[in-house]
């Protein structure tokens, strides 16, 4: 979907030169280090090309002028000169047709939508590795040129290779949305298990506080492979990242004037559907209202439509696959991944 996109912007090209097609490899380990599957990508598969978010965003900005740091505060449709925007700097300005394409945490949304992102009952917690082929070369064979992925009950610990030796890891687990706020009730863990003393589990967990994120993380996933854990032994910093989702099936009233698209309209959980969704919904608004210059209402209205039943589709399925991918039983995550690859 994201290639179709590019391709209509005719930048198609261009992504091909930054993307990576080697990054299709996937490597799946038991939590023993025993590989499972090593899923390579045949010569001349570019079905699903890895390129880094920032050389995306670049390509796709390319010689537009981008007004940064204009927080938007406010929409309201339906003034006599339009839609009314506010800004977090106090200036306002009317538009014809203000589209919502601001993420989870839409400022766009309530205008047209009460529907809010619930928590899916799954956290991540991201870090990173640089340099990786020079700092850690036991590592970066082990991830190889894609993601390497382990599945435990309830948890999971995936790792991806970005360009330039930047690696990203994630530590994913099922866990009430406050789970740092007491280890030992949420997540089981306590100091018998290897937590540092400095770690108070009455207090919870700092967040802020990497070494005790790290230590916490390590004895969460104690008794996996020495490698695994190494993934998260030399990440640099750590980042909470609880996964939200909208309602699979969101729609709204159509509001002259006003549309979302992508995370803002559908956001689902992150398993590599939502940005390619959302270039090819861009692209597919924009065709559709250049086609109907008379009448770009009716052509945002049938828009939404066709995004609705898309994206419904891709909600159901990414939602499902998250309830297998971080699971009481691993081998339902295993035989998703070979779904996948046999399709």
């Amino acid at each position: 979907m994201g290639q179709l996109a590019l391709g209509k912007a005719g930048l198609l090209e261009e992504f091909q030169t930054l993307s990576r097609p080697e990054g299709q490899a996937m490597r799946i380990l038991d939590t023993d280090g025993t590989v499972l599957r090593d899923w390579q990508p045949r010569p001349g598969d570019r079905a699903n090309p890895e390129i880094d978010r920032g050389q995306l965003r670049d390509l796709l900005l390319g010689p537009l002028d981008v007004q940064w740091g204009r927080g938007v505060t406010e929409v309201v449709p339906g003034t006599r000169d339009g839609v009314l925007v506010r800004f977090a700097d106090g200036r306002q300005e009317t538009f014809d047709l203000v589209i919502g394409a601001d993420g989870a945490w839409s400022r766009v949304r309530p205008a047209i939508s009460s529907a809010t992102p619930h928590y899916t009952g799954v956290t991540s917690v991201e870090t990173s590795l640089d340099d990786v082929d020079a700092r850690h070369p036991d590592l970066a064979r082990l991830i190889g040129d894609g993601s390497v992925a382990v599945y435990g009950v309830n948890r999971a610990v995936v790792a991806q290779r970005n360009s330039g030796g930047h690696v990203k890891v994630y530590a994913q687990f099922r866990a009430p949305l406050d789970w740092h706020t007491n280890l030992d009730r949420h997540l089981g863990l306590n100091r018998r298990a290897g937590l540092d003393a400095d770690v108070d589990m009455d207090a919870g967990l700092d967040l802020a506080d990497v070494e005790a994120v790290r230590s916490s993380l390590l004895t969460l996933f104690d008794g996996w492979a020495a490698p695994v854990l190494d993934l998260l032994r030399h990440g640099a910093a750590f980042v909470h990242r609880p996964l939200y989702v909208l309602p699979v099936s969101h729609t709204w009233a159509h509001v002259p004037g006003v549309t979302l698209l992508g995370d803002a309209a559908h956001l689902m959980p992150p398993l590599g559907v939502g940005a390619n969704l959302a270039m090819l919904e861009g692209a597919e608004l924009a065709e559709s209202v250049a086609a109907a210059p008379g009448d770009p209402d009716e052509a945002v209205r049938a828009f939404e439509e066709q995004m609705w039943a898309r994206a419904g589709r891709w909600a159901k399925i990414t939602a499902a696959g998250l309830e297998r991918l971080v699971s009481p039983d691993p081998t339902e995550a295993l035989a998703l991944f070979d779904d996948v690859q046999s399709s």
